[in-house]
């Protein structure tokens, strides 16, 4: 077979790109993590302002790559970056924690969120609900009606997006119209005829967390960083964007512009619907508030729309999880199966099983723990990506975007700092899932050099 048909195909436009990002950012974050952080902080107005802090990150960083995908428009994202910037090992590190903490364990995440959300309907799809579990606290693994119905919309993306690009992106650019429409009833409809309070705005209550206040605030924002991660997903489809040195910007841009909005429409809209006693540490707290603001039956037609919405999360994340893997397989740096194109759907069919087996057997971890595990990893990742921008930029062709440069280096420099205090404070104040992070890491760098001495 020629090396024509091993390569991936420049299929995806403007629009399909900004919806990949759109669609890898709404999802289980801002559906999910808003409870927790009202157990954590106990005011209203503190959780919005992480809220924003987090989006200021996100557009800093979304910058940032902006510059680094238009230099590097291939696909593989920060594993690129990281590998001509550091050299191989860190970005066969990158690749390898993308693998587990990048994709699979979100698309674990967003698929138990969308098991939660039907919980709605029938109580047993809820995670609080499970057959049986092994072990106690973070070491413990859950299996019930949730993992059952999150595994089966696993297995269908990862099938559907075997068949071809081309499929997927129709599919994808459907379900992000419908979540973008669902985010903008529910909080137009909400404000405009929904019951709700803005005296919940003013209240305080106990905090569930036994850490100091500033100590909280870092751990709420590995939440934010969560549900804000997603932000660089068109970096990792590089090679299938069309003109990429235009629409890869335009793309991480517009789609944190857009998510910014919707993340605080919907945290607003939480507050002014939910007492905010009811709301601490609730999984779906999206649907809460749509059947506070309009009883019983409307709010279940919400949380069925917002399962859709975590359908497009999935599949986004199936999507564009394997373009890594597969860049680095091209590299000898991961399975060379990842590397293989099917003959007929072009797709990196390898890649993508190898993904779904992963998240699905992530499915039976407990919630909170992959969430804390995902933002750490996710962290130290693309602080490390956007640093390089400082070794690149020592270049004489680089090409430099505007934004960027304005005020240089304020904006990467910000990155850093709150990325890195993020870390720290996390391995201070949420060990396990920290150290899991850690550890998965380390366990990249020894592969790497198995591999490097086979290579010898």
């Amino acid at each position: 077979m020629s090396d024509r048909n091993q390569k991936l195909l420049r299929q995806l436009g403007p629009y399909s790109a900004t919806a990949l990002v759109v669609s890898n950012m709404i999802g289980t974050g801002i559906f999910t993590t808003s409870g927790f952080m009202v157990g954590d902080l106990g005011d209203a107005r503190i959780v919005l302002a992480v809220w924003i802090v987090g989006a200021l990150f996100a557009l800093c960083g979304a910058l940032c790559y902006s510059e680094l995908g238009v230099n590097f428009p291939s696909s593989g994202g920060e594993y690129i970056y990281l590998t001509r910037a550091f050299g191989p090992a860190w970005g066969f590190m990158s690749g390898w924690i993308s693998f587990f903490a990048g994709f699979s364990a979100p698309v674990a995440a967003a698929a138990l969120a969308f098991s939660d959300y039907l919980g709605t309907f029938n109580p047993a799809l809820k995670q609080a609900n499970e057959a049986w579990h092994i072990g106690s606290g973070p070491f413990s693994l859950k299996f019930g009606g949730a993992q059952l119905v999150a595994s089966a919309l696993i297995a269908l993306f990862t099938i559907l997006n075997c068949l071809g690009v081309k499929l997927v992106a129709r599919v994808q650019n459907t379900l992000t119209g419908t979540k973008l429409l669902v985010i903008g009833g529910l909080v137009l409809s909400g404000f405009a005829f929904g019951h709700g309070d803005w005296g919940h705005f003013g209240t305080t209550v106990a905090r569930t967390s036994t850490n100091p206040l500033p100590v909280a605030l870092v751990i709420s924002l590995l939440w934010v960083m969560v549900g804000y991660s997603g932000w660089n997903a068109a970096t990792y489809v590089g090679e299938e964007v069309r003109q990429p040195d235009r629409n890869l910007p335009l793309a991480l841009a517009a789609g944190t512009a857009i998510v910014m909005l919707a993340y605080l429409g919907l945290n607003l809209l939480y507050i002014y619907a939910t007492p905010l006693e009811q709301m601490k540490n609730v999984v779906a707290v999206g649907s809460l508030a749509a059947t506070n603001l309009f009883g019983t039956e409307i709010g279940g037609v919400f949380a069925a729309l917002m399962a859709v919405s975590l359908m497009s999360t999935v599949n986004a994340m199936v999507t564009i999880g394997p373009r890594v893997y597969y860049a680095m397989a091209h590299n000898r740096a991961f399975f060379p199966a990842a590397a293989k194109v099917h003959p007929r759907w072009r797709t990196p069919v390898n890649a993508i099983l190898m993904q779904g087996v992963c998240s699905i057997l992530m499915t039976l971890t407990p919630f909170p723990q992959l969430i804390i595990y995902i933002g750490f990893s996710l962290t130290f990742f693309t602080v490390l990506a956007v640093a390089s921008i400082f070794v690149f930029r020592r270049r004489p062709d680089w090409q430099r975007l505007a934004p960027v440069g304005l005020l240089f280096p304020l904006i990467p420099a910000a990155y850093i700092l709150v990325g890195t205090a993020t870390i720290v404070y996390g391995v201070i104040w949420a060990p396990i899932p920290s150290v899991a992070a850690l550890a998965t890491i380390v366990a990249g760098g020894g592969v790497f050099r198995l591999l490097e001495k086979d290579a010898d």
